[in-house]
């Protein structure tokens, strides 16, 4: 299974590892499912990393960096022909969804779950990811 995750849940994982996104996380890791990426979600996620980092500095996220590190693709979309979300710093996720052809992004934002079902992409929040796709509560 090939998913997106949006950046608050990627980061409400690694930093704050208890409930849904830690789950997600550590399914992650244990190669549960694979994350698909793009540089412009690598660099959001990478500079909010290096950011809570210096405020969180007992969290370590070694582990995870050289997990994502090994991401076997990196996807590069083009640019949409118009936004699709009403927050267009978030259409680079629904951009790599179309290019890379996955149907499953995990997000708590609103502006993106409110646009679940464009091109049959899936947007789903954290705790319904785990119950439906993990196999268990949340």
């Amino acid at each position: 299974m090939r998913v997106i995750l949006d950046t608050n849940v990627l980061v409400s994982g690694v930093f704050y590892a208890s409930g849904p996104p830690g789950r997600i996380v550590v399914s992650f890791i244990e190669n549960k499912f694979e994350l698909v990426i793009s540089p412009k979600i690598l660099t959001e996620y990478i500079g909010i990393i290096t950011k809570l980092q210096s405020h969180y500095p007992e969290v370590n996220i070694d582990q995870f960096l050289n997990k994502i590190f090994r991401v076997p693709d990196m996807y590069v979309p083009g640019a949409l022909r118009e936004p699709i979300c009403q927050d267009p710093e978030d259409d680079k996720f629904i951009a790599c969804a179309i290019v890379s052809k996955t149907k499953i992004i995990v997000s708590g934002d609103k502006h993106l779950l409110d646009v679940s079902g464009y091109r049959d992409i899936e947007i789903i929040k954290p705790k319904r990811f785990v119950e439906k796709y993990l196999q268990g509560p949340a």
